[in-house]
């Protein structure tokens, strides 16, 4: 990911690069950021989730990689996961020609060096704002270890940590086991120590 610095874009100018770029992109304040490069232990990761959490559920499920939008209500106009879950219908509302997904009961974010305190941070409060948001889960890039959030009746969230690659990630809104093996399947980890490029650049606007 990296932010076009010195340009600030109109939400129409936003929507007008959307649709004529190959490249995805997201907007706040002005600010556009590239969501594209990401590394291949990442691309990997996303991968492995996406194959087994899909042969897991019901056909009545969709589980859908990082092209879905995203609306998210206070970080306006949408956001692009790296997966998304929806059991049964997928409630959409189209804006400017794009279509956004309104109703993820959870969101799958695979960690790098330059969105890992955002996505766990300030990215997780925008997401809150999602009515239907059940589970928030964060998957690291450098270990086997599973950050994930669960919204209780009452609005208030519990956080979990699932950190040996023989364990379990229990997802109860869909009362589904994940073993960690098969989410980090032939993932090869950086070693101790290394600083990815991406930790060089300024993450600019967040």
């Amino acid at each position: 990911m990296h932010a076009v610095s010195g340009q600030k874009y109109t939400l129409e100018e936003y929507f007008e690069l959307e649709r004529n770029s190959e490249e995805k992109w997201e907007f706040w304040d002005g600010n556009v950021w590239c969501m594209s490069g990401a590394s291949i232990v990442h691309e990997d990761i996303v991968s492995n989730t996406l194959r087994a959490f899909g042969d897991k559920l019901g056909s009545d499920c969709y589980v859908s990689g990082s092209n879905v939008r995203v609306k998210v209500p206070i970080f306006p106009p949408y956001r692009y996961p790296d997966l998304t879950i929806v059991r049964g219908e997928r409630e959409l509302e189209t804006v400017s020609g794009l279509e956004m997904l309104l109703n993820p009961q959870i969101i799958i974010e695979v960690l790098s060096p330059t969105t890992e305190a955002f996505d766990r941070g300030a990215k997780f409060t925008y997401y809150k704002s999602i009515p239907s948001l059940r589970e928030y889960i964060l998957i690291a890039t450098d270990e086997a270890f599973v950050t994930q959030f669960i919204r209780r009746p009452d609005d208030d969230w519990i956080h979990r940590d699932t950190n040996a690659i023989d364990s379990l990630l229990l997802l109860p809104t869909f009362n589904l086991m994940v073993p960690l093996s098969e989410i980090y399947d032939r993932v090869v980890f950086p070693p101790k120590g290394f600083i990815h490029p991406e930790t060089e650049r300024s993450f600019q606007g967040r």
